[in-house]
């Protein structure tokens, strides 16, 4: 049983109250609490009521930190497409300036955090499908509980206004501890049975890669990466927390997440990282190049080392270490990677996998590397600007958040981003996966589509559907 003495908030709450008024704009007010340890998915669930639809989860491949938020104390998303990732900096900047922040820790990732993504691409034509999602979301929580490194910290977040009254800030210390009181595990229902499964244009879509292969064998672009949907039908709603549980156990080696929006959710388990910013120090990963697991310990050594020196497969991972290379030395002051990738295996598929380790400039900023990394060759294709261009104009599918930066950022700078893929958009009892593959001069277009549903995999087994 957990509770917080109400007096705390309240009276840090008026004084943020009294701000407000004293600068005629709303502020801030964050204040953090170590509690004696607490299940992230209990705490998740324990939201499902009050803030089904305002919840997000995250959780990095080490189990160094998890991030749950609910309820959202303020919102920052944008539509517009130009200086998106600079429009969300400086309003986080904004919002954090006159903020009353109560945190005496440490630790990473408590006190005010920013979590959500944006979109692939703002330019590509919207459809319904990602109508919930603007090329911008973040999410401030009301409620966030952070674990890092085993030890578990609560972050209350309140924006207070010029006319607030310590009514509002009693109820939010009310609601807390209500919430706090209220964790519990959830029933085991009966899980949602598949009832039908779309491949959406498959015919179009092998068709699309066998003509983006011709028109690489003799123009500029190297690279394309095109990817393609399949919805799931289910026989009744499908439950967020319980998939996402099941990445959890399912494929824990890799980055979970998962941002609600307006009762959407979008979830994923995800092994590779955009971009890591703690202090100065910058971490990033190339991954590209992909083969399936064997189904013996020799079988799988004999496919690793077959990934390990394909042609086709090292020049793809090539292209994504120059362009991270790149792209991190206007940032950094010192760059370190391998002179050769290695493997990272994961239940379904290994990689070709080639880690970089920077040290960053005093004025480089996690969203500014964000903007720089994203899209990398392995989800846009090279040139870059060309061949995002080249998906605009092929690609039917509206990616929205897929194959797109997700992750997080701390008052202090610090947070950590993933590329949004292995992943799908739950819409009450359907779901839509989403898997990409990147097409060169020697593509085809049959071995493409069999490389898409290897990638479909950890999600059609969280949801049950494989």
């Amino acid at each position: 049983m957990y509770t917080i003495q109400e007096t705390e908030i309240i009276e840090r709450g008026l004084t943020a109250v009294d701000r407000a008024k004293e600068l005629g704009r709303p502020v801030l007010l964050s204040e953090v609490h170590k509690l004696d340890g607490l299940n992230p998915f209990t705490f998740l669930n324990s939201g499902e009521e009050l803030f089904l639809g305002e919840r997000f989860f995250w959780k990095d491949p080490k189990d160094e930190i998890f991030l749950i938020g609910l309820g959202i104390a303020k919102q920052i998303q944008s539509v517009q497409a130009t200086d998106r990732f600079f429009r969300v900096e400086k309003e986080w900047e904004q919002i954090l300036m006159d903020g009353l922040i109560f945190n005496s820790y440490s630790t990473i990732g408590i006190g005010p955090v920013l979590f959500g993504g944006f979109s692939f691409d703002p330019y590509k034509n919207k459809t319904e499908l990602w109508a919930k999602y603007p090329d911008s979301l973040f999410y401030l929580p009301k409620y966030m509980l952070t674990i890092m490194n085993n030890e578990a910290y609560l972050t209350t977040n309140v924006i207070c206004l010029e006319e607030d009254d310590p009514s509002l800030l009693e109820k939010i210390s009310v609601e807390r501890n209500q919430l706090m009181l209220s964790f519990y595990l959830k029933h085991e229902a009966e899980p949602a049975v598949l009832s039908e499964i779309k491949e959406i244009s498959k015919d179009k879509w092998k068709r699309s890669v066998d003509d983006v292969a011709k028109e690489l064998s003799g123009g500029p672009l190297k690279k394309v990466v095109l990817a393609r949907e399949l919805r799931l039908i289910f026989n009744k709603q499908l439950d967020t927390g319980k998939i996402i549980a099941n990445l959890y156990e399912q494929q824990h080696e890799s980055f979970i997440f998962a941002l609600e929006s307006n009762g959407d959710c979008f979830l994923g388990a995800t092994p590779e990282r955009l971009v890591k910013k703690h202090g100065t120090e910058i971490f990033s990963t190339c991954l590209a190049g992909s083969i399936s697991r064997g189904t013996t310990a020799e079988e799988d050594r004999r496919l690793g080392e077959e990934l390990l020196h394909d042609q086709k497969n090292l020049i793809e991972h090539h292209y994504v270490v120059e362009m991270i290379r790149e792209a991190l030395a206007e940032s950094c002051d010192k760059i370190i990677l391998p002179d050769r990738p290695q493997l990272m295996k994961i239940r379904d598929i290994q990689h070709l996998y080639t880690p970089v380790i920077g040290k960053a400039r005093k004025d480089s900023s996690l969203l500014r590397l964000v903007e720089k990394l994203h899209p990398t060759p392995a989800l846009g294709g090279l040139p870059q600007k060309q061949a995002v261009e080249k998906i605009r104009q092929v690609e039917e599918l509206d990616r929205g958040f897929y194959a797109a930066p997700i992750g997080w950022l701390d008052y202090q700078g610090n947070g950590e981003f993933a590329v949004a893929i292995r992943s799908g958009l739950i819409q009450g009892n359907e779901a839509s996966l989403f898997a990409g593959c990147g097409v060169v001069a020697d593509s085809d277009s049959e071995s493409e589509y069999l490389e898409t549903g290897l990638k479909f995999r950890p999600m059609l087994r969280a949801l049950g559907g494989e």
